[in-house]
């Protein structure tokens, strides 16, 4: 996925409502915004990409209504950050009692939370650096744990709080830990 970072602050501050407003105005646009409050344009999947999103995805949501642990989400739904970033994980996961701690208008905006765990799936176009200092910046903003997954090296990085990044080459499946009990992704969905 392509991106493109613009920097306004020169020009104009968008407040969190306003940045709100301008993706709601702009739904065939996927903004993020970094900490640095700059607009960061991402182009859309590819077919490939997108394909393997859903069926990542659908995994987690039958994993969930299964343990009704909590919420996912998916690449859509844009996090405030506690460092004032805004981001979309390709899929995302709340538990349940800290969801509940936001207020409905928290939660049907961009919910003022970090996500308990996130995937980033690479897609071609992504660079190595540019998701890892994605992935960074979750975990230093109290996502517990965190995977990417770089399909076209057969590898994945796993990354939790207060721990070295554990990289794991060609592996067959990954377990959610004690973030996501029992959950296991089968990666053959992934590697095909």
């Amino acid at each position: 996925m392509t991106a493109f970072t613009i920097n306004l602050n020169s020009i104009i501050k968008l407040t969190e409502d306003q940045f709100y407003q301008l993706c709601r105005n702009n739904p065939e646009i996927k903004f993020e915004r970094n900490a640095k409050e700059e607009l960061i344009i991402m182009s859309p999947t590819g077919g490939g990409t997108g394909k393997r999103n859903i069926e990542i995805g659908a995994e987690f949501v039958i994993w969930n209504r299964r343990t009704k642990l909590g919420v996912c989400f998916d690449s859509s739904t844009c996090f405030k950050l506690p460092n004032g970033a805004n981001r979309s994980p390709d899929v995302s996961w709340i538990k349940q009692e800290r969801w509940d701690t936001l207020t409905l208008e928290q939660q049907e905006k961009f919910p003022p939370i970090a996500p308990d765990f996130i995937l980033e799936l690479m897609s071609p176009s992504d660079t190595l650096k540019e998701a890892q200092d994605k992935m960074k910046e979750y975990i230093d903003n109290q996502v517990r744990l965190g995977w990417l997954i770089d399909r076209k090296n057969r590898r994945v990085e796993i990354y939790r709080q207060g721990k070295d990044v554990e990289v794991i080459g060609s592996p067959t499946e990954l377990s959610g830990e004690d973030v996501l009990p029992g959950f296991i992704l089968n990666l053959h969905i992934v590697w095909e």
